[in-house]
């Protein structure tokens, strides 16, 4: 037993330290969300608890966009939904690790399935973990502490900046997917879903610029769509 509980250990520690690189990248983030949430009227409390119920990122800042403007909760939860629709795909690819696992294991392993984890999944081939319950979970939990964590200090710090636009904090987070796409970039089996995802929001924006947010929700939807069909055929 104790043989065990020390190699789960080694193992957590292990998807925490290499998760790291993903986790810097998404405390600038998540900082930009907190900042931005509070800037919408959140309050702090809604703004930490949208990071620690949510905890996905660009279903974040839709469903905060769909608010903001008025739309509605039942509008802000369909775009957190649909965008977040991408997730089946990348928690099916994490079925090794979850497979055959206790059910709280198994919906806890899916709850902290994030955009990284696609990343993590690649490591974790070269270490010859991808059967690791534990590696995926010491990633995913670490990233989901420091998320809530930079959030809050966004929040804060939103109180105290009257125009994050002037110092160019809006830009952050479009800043922060452009630095992780080389991340998530697997080879040329990739092209085809992005070209799709790419051009549904291009065509969107040129043809109905007024729905740009639902442009990138649709484009998420019909690239995860795609590739499930080819991975079928």
């Amino acid at each position: 037993m104790s043989d065990t509980k020390t190699k789960n250990t080694s193992e957590f520690l292990c998807g925490a330290r290499d998760m790291l690189p993903m986790t810097v990248a998404a405390a600038i983030y998540g900082m930009a969300f907190g900042l931005l949430a509070i800037q919408a009227d959140f309050s702090f409390g809604q703004s930490i608890s949208m990071s620690a119920m949510i905890f996905g990122g660009s279903s974040q800042l839709i469903a905060l966009d769909r608010l903001s403007i008025g739309a509605g909760s039942f509008a802000a939860i369909v775009a957190g939904i649909a965008l977040n629709t991408r997730f089946l795909l990348v928690t099916a690819a994490m079925k090794n690790s979850l497979l055959g696992r206790p059910w709280w294991q198994t919906a806890l392993g899916a709850a902290l399935a994030t955009d990284a984890s696609v990343a993590l999944m690649q490591t974790s081939k070269r270490r010859q973990l991808e059967h690791s319950f534990w590696y995926f979970f010491g990633g995913g939990f670490s990233l989901y502490i420091v998320w809530i964590l930079v959030t809050a200090i966004g929040a804060i710090l939103g109180g105290q900046i009257p125009n994050p636009p002037a110092f160019g904090l809006d830009f952050a987070i479009i800043a922060v997917f452009i630095a992780a796409i080389p991340g998530l970039w697997r080879g040329i089996m990739d092209l085809a879903p992005w070209v799709v995802s790419g051009g549904t929001v291009a065509l969107i924006a040129v043809f109905a610029p007024e729905y740009t947010s639902w442009g990138l929700i649709l484009g998420a939807v019909f690239g995860a769509a795609f590739a499930a069909f080819r991975n079928e055929h």
